[in-house]
């Protein structure tokens, strides 16, 4: 049967500069962050680690300032750049789940129910990432926006902090630099295995994407390009 469908305006400039940013962001931390982990099965030397972990703390950076946009624009955006129009937390929301797994309904203009608990879970881990990140970037290499308050937490002589490098104990208090290490643990273990929980999800999401793709017929895809979907005109959406 031949359904009738109007193009209809989603997703805006921001939300989709966010998403390709994020996307881009994402799989450089994801590759650069694996061969860090595996430095000794790839023959990386303590340069060429200090070079790599340089480099993912740069590109987490953009990573971090796109998501703090992201998390803004939720506050202060309009319709579906919104928390109550990304977040399984709306009114409902129970129902419309039960209706989304029945089929009952088809066609969403916005994200779809399992869309929604999606959306939760991957900008959850992402923040995990971006916070433990930032420690581990002030503890590891002492780069902003606490490596300073590291440097001068550990250094012998406050008066010669320039010469604290990473991988190196000049001018380091030792008991100090090992109740950092200490203090750095978790933020560690947050990051590694939020990193495994990613890895699992962003390739549920694209799965997901295309599921719904078939299901809805509504140019999902496209739509994070031109910020249009197709919908029936004779079916009901969120609005």
């Amino acid at each position: 049967m031949n359904i009738k469908r109007e193009q209809v305006f989603v997703w805006s400039g921001k939300i989709r500069l966010f998403h390709w940013i994020n996307v881009i962001a994402i799989l450089l931390l994801i590759v650069i962050g694996v061969v860090i982990l595996n430095g000794k099965l790839f023959g990386v030397s303590t340069d060429g680690k200090i070079l790599l972990k340089t480099i993912h703390v740069i590109v987490g950076y953009v990573f971090a300032t796109n998501l703090i946009f992201r998390l803004i624009i939720a506050f202060i955006g309009k319709t579906y750049e919104k928390w109550g129009k990304m977040l399984p937390f709306n009114k409902g929301f129970t129902e419309e789940l039960i209706e989304f797994t029945q089929q009952k309904r088809l066609t969403y203009k916005g994200h779809n129910p399992a869309g929604k608990l999606m959306v939760l879970a991957l900008l959850s881990f992402m923040s995990v990432q971006m916070i433990s990140g930032l420690v581990i970037a002030g503890t590891d290499i002492y780069y902003p926006p606490f490596g300073n308050y590291f440097i001068q937490s550990i250094a012998i002589d406050k008066d010669n902090l320039a010469v604290i490098k990473p991988y190196s104990k000049e001018n380091i208090d030792e008991a100090s630099y090992q109740a950092m290490r200490d203090f750095r643990k978790p933020f560690i273990t947050a990051h590694v295995y939020s990193f495994y929980c990613l890895l699992f999800l962003i390739p549920l999401h694209i799965i997901g994407v295309i599921v719904a793709e078939r299901r809805e017929r509504s140019a999902i895809v496209s739509a994070m390009f031109n910020g249009y979907k197709y919908l029936p005109k004779d079916e009901p959406t969120d609005h």
